[in-house]
């Protein structure tokens, strides 16, 4: 009985045929590998000898004095053991030195001296150099002939240098065993790895052999393709390996699934893919993927102990599907009604309203839903018949599809179904759009292309609430390829109902809204004016009820300073606002008289009792008074450093320190603007450059939830912080204490000084003569030389003459001089009496009275400001 070899059966095997196929190629390349290098070193070698034989023979021919030699009567007895000594020297096996007609004069055998010489001589008697191979004396030979010429260009000899074939091929002889060596290492290592492939293939395919394998692959194929129930293959990284032709019909797979994780696999359900990726075990579970019901079992797979994915069959639960499709229909209407109830209408805005709107209905109702409101709706205003319709919202499942856009103002003909649904306040139902000539009258390129895209059905539902049409919403379908039906109608018809309400509310708030910001904007600044004396951060915030009383206010003033005004009229709405409009006026128009802060705030009381008097008088009732008011009124000298201020009965400011100390500013309250009958007290500082002066309003530190000095200590730990620029200062305040819903208007001023520098102020005083005038104008010309004003020179000394002049003249010592460089060349003249100076016109015939004139001409502002010690005569001049 034979025995079988078992390397026959492996050898049989995929891995073994693998093994043979490898170690034959690697053989063979191997083999091919030896021959060509030896061909290359034989090439290289008779290459090296042919070179070597040209150099010995030039290097020889053109030896000195070998010519003379030729010529001498024994030139075998010179030439002969010089070539020997050469050619042992060089390494070559001979060199022949010969005439014009080949005798030789030198010979590695002597015998052979005076023989002809072996070999073509022809070309090297032309003058060229002649390498061959040739059957010589000392046996098959590489030889080379070179020319031997005299100073005119004549042939007097040759010269033949060579080496012998079997000395070539010893070089190669010499590298053939390392080549061999080499060629065996790579032979043992391709062999080796080859041996470890197969290994590994043979453990994968079992040792099965290519007809088995093929075989086994076809009745797989033909078994898993063939049942009617999905199979689903994945591994434990959650990658699809494997999925049948009824697992793909089943769950809508594209033919490239295979190789993609489950959760990239595109237009798989959400909640297959969970399962799928789970791995958990699962026996019947029945899932919804998409429009079917799927009865899914999976098991996890094991690999040598260990878990290596899962194996899932799925089958379609077509009767289940039938009787539950009525209930499912009901269920998705009830959820778009109950989730369009609660995303629908969170917030007063018109413009989201209807982006809440057209979401809610994509991708449940519609695959596209956009809504046109009517262009005075957006305004808060109430729409008219035939107004233009304006696009508010859009949504679908996709962003590319040819419907107008966002923003788009429309006007829709009158056969179009949004104009009749707009006139007749009935939904509109078009079944079929590309059979709709009414709608295609409105654009027919772009209906022309809604078509094409896919969309084939519409619902335009009125948007209508409180007997007024707002808007039409349109639905459209394109995914589905059922259209819009009756029960689609009357849906749309309740969702649009439910929408309108909140649509309604928004846009009546709108108004209201628009209303109150626009007051709010006339009566508030609409930016700080431009001064060097304070960098600045403010914020302003009504309360959530409405338009307030609080105000707050930063005035240039004079001689490079600032005047810094808050203020709290009590109550809300349009009457406070619009006293809080008029106290702020009065402010602007006192602080032009650059009144000290107590009289401004005098002034402020005199008028808040008339204004209270004028009602009593007229009977208007509590609504034409002012129920009361308070303010703070601070100036600050960015030359002197010192801040003056008064308060009205309001809040006490805060002055924060340069290294975050933080104080609130003892200053006498004084009662609120118009009690009359009590003087206001002024508080004079010196606060340091980098100094923050912080003012406010009560709506920001006093709330109901906590009262009003928990309210100015959380304030100051606000502010409590070095080197904090005035709008850090303001976001950390607001961070702290700005509450969600303000109860009251909360205003927030942060000023932080600066400083005009010595440098930027010169200061003289004057004796009290006329001649000083001219010493004057000297010295304010070498400044502003100095300053770079030059330009500025010639009216600023004309500005000084006049007006120094007028201080020796009409006023009373001490005088004295003052320049200021800031945004502005402000002149000031000081001086002892409280005299007011008048600008008048002189006559022709008058000889003075012009100097005011003059200064009114040749700068920009000019005026008048009382100190305790007197007056300050001042003109500002714009820089050039």
């Amino acid at each position: 009985m034979p025995v079988r070899s078992p390397l026959g059966n492996r050898f049989r095997s995929v891995a073994g045929q693998v093994f043979v196929l490898q170690v034959a190629i690697v053989v063979l390349l191997a083999a091919s590998a030896l021959l060509a290098l030896v061909l290359q070193s034989r090439h290289d070698s008779d290459r090296e000898a042919r070179n070597r034989s040209v150099s010995v023979a030039e290097t020889f021919a053109h030896s000195l004095g070998l010519q003379d030699t030729l010529k001498s009567s024994d030139p075998s007895a010179v030439l002969q053991p010089l070539a020997e000594s050469t050619r042992k020297a060089a390494g070559v096996d001979f060199i022949v030195v010969m005439d014009t007609k080949g005798i030789r004069y030198s010979h590695p055998q002597p015998d052979r001296i005076g023989k002809r010489f072996v070999g073509t001589i022809e070309p090297s008697l032309d003058g060229k150099v002649h390498t061959e191979s040739v059957q010589g004396p000392l046996g098959k030979e590489i030889q080379a002939v070179v020319p031997v010429t005299s100073e005119d260009g004549k042939v007097v000899g040759l010269v033949s240098a060579g080496m012998t074939v079997k000395n070539v091929a010893g070089v190669v002889n010499r590298q053939l065993p390392v080549i061999l060596l080499a060629i065996a290492t790579g032979l043992a290592l391709a062999t080796i790895g080859t041996a470890l492939i197969s290994r590994r293939l043979r453990r994968q395919t079992r040792g099965l052999g290519p007809q088995e394998m093929t075989r086994m692959y076809e009745h797989h194929d033909s078994v898993l393709h063939s049942v009617r129930e999905g199979v689903v293959i994945t591994d434990r990284d959650g990658r699809l390996l494997l999925a049948n032709d009824e697992a793909k019909r089943l769950l809508g797979l594209p033919e490239d699934a295979e190789g993609r994780r489950i959760d990239e696999v595109p237009g798989l359900d959400s909640g297959m893919a969970d399962l799928l990726l789970s791995g958990r075990t699962a026996s019947d579970e029945v899932l919804e993927c998409g429009d079917r019901l799927l009865v899914v079992n999976q098991r996890p797979t094991h690999t040598r102990g260990r878990a290596a994915g899962s194996a899932v069959t799925i089958r379609d639960s077509t009767e289940m599907q039938i009787l539950t499709s009525r209930a499912e229909a009901a269920r998705r209407r009830l959820k778009l009604l109950y989730d369009a109830g609660g995303d629908i209408g969170t917030t007063l805005d018109v413009v989201r309203t209807a982006e809440e709107l057209a979401d809610v209905a994509v991708p449940q109702f519609a695959d596209y839903v956009t809504v046109d409101l009517a262009d005075p709706v957006l305004k808060g205003d109430e729409p008219g018949p035939g107004a233009d319709m304006r696009r508010t919202a859009v949504s679908g499942i996709h962003s590319d599809a040819p419907l107008y856009p966002l923003g788009r103002l429309i006007d829709f003909l009158p056969s179009t179904p949004q104009a009749r649904g707009y006139g007749t306040g009935r939904a509109e139902l078009v079944t079929d759009l590309s059979d709709a000539p009414g709608w295609h009258a409105q654009d027919p390129p772009r209906t022309r292309a809604i078509v094409d895209y896919g969309i084939h059905s519409l619902i335009a539902a009125p948007l209508a609430a409180r007997g007024v049409v707002l808007g039409v919403v349109n639905f459209w379908r394109s995914e589905k390829p059922e259209p819009f039906d009756e029960d689609d109608v009357s849906l749309a018809v309740e969702l649009v109902a439910r929408a309108a309400v909140s649509m309604d509310n928004a846009r009546r708030y709108t108004r209201e809204h628009a209303l109150a910001e626009t007051l709010q904007r006339s009566l508030l600044p609409r930016a700080l004016p431009e001064q060097s004396a304070v960098d600045m951060a403010h914020f302003y915030l009504p309360a959530q009820s409405g338009v307030g009383g609080d105000w707050f206010d930063v005035i240039p003033l004079p001689g490079s300073r600032v005047a810094l005004v808050v203020g709290d009229v009590v109550g809300h709405g349009l009457h406070a606002a619009a006293t809080m409009g008029r106290l702020r006026t009065a402010v602007h128009n006192f602080s032009s008289l650059d009144l000290p802060p107590d009289e401004i705030l005098a002034r402020l009381d005199d008028l808040v009792q008339r204004i209270d008097h004028d009602r009593d008088d007229t009977g208007s009732g509590s609504d034409g008074g002012v129920l009361g008011a308070t303010c703070l009124y601070a100036v600050y000298d960015p030359v002197s450093r010192l801040c003056t201020m008064a308060r009205a009965g309001h809040l006490p400011p805060l002055l924060v320190a340069p290294d975050g100390a933080t104080e609130i500013v003892e200053l006498p309250a004084g009662p609120p603007l118009g009690l009359g009958g009590m003087p206001f007290e002024n508080v004079e500082m010196s606060l340091p450059e980098g100094s923050q002066l912080v003012l406010y309003t009560d709506g920001l530190v006093e709330q109901r939830t906590r009262d009003i000095g928990e309210g100015l200590e959380r304030l100051r730990a606000a502010l409590s912080a070095p080197d904090r620029d005035p709008h850090e200062s303001c976001r950390a305040v607001l961070d702290l204490l700005l509450p969600n819903r303000p109860a009251d208007d909360v205003a927030l001023l942060i000023a932080r000084t600066r400083v005009l520098g010595p440098d930027r102020v010169a200061e003289w005083d004057v004796p009290f003569h006329p001649s000083e005038v001219g010493t004057v104008r000297n010295a304010a010309a070498k400044k502003l030389d100095e300053w770079g004003l030059t330009e500025l020179g010639f009216a600023t000394e004309l500005i000084l003459s006049e007006l120094v002049t007028n201080a020796l003249r009409h006023g009373t010592a001490p005088v004295r001089v003052r320049l200021l460089y800031d945004r502005t060349l402000t002149c000031e003249v000081w001086d002892g009496s409280n005299t007011a100076p008048h600008l008048r016109y002189a006559a022709t015939t008058d000889e003075g009275g012009r100097g005011l004139f003059l200064v009114a001409q040749l700068s920009e502002r000019w005026g008048t400001r009382y100190t305790p010690q007197g007056k300050v005569i001042w003109a500002e001049q714009e820089l050039l």
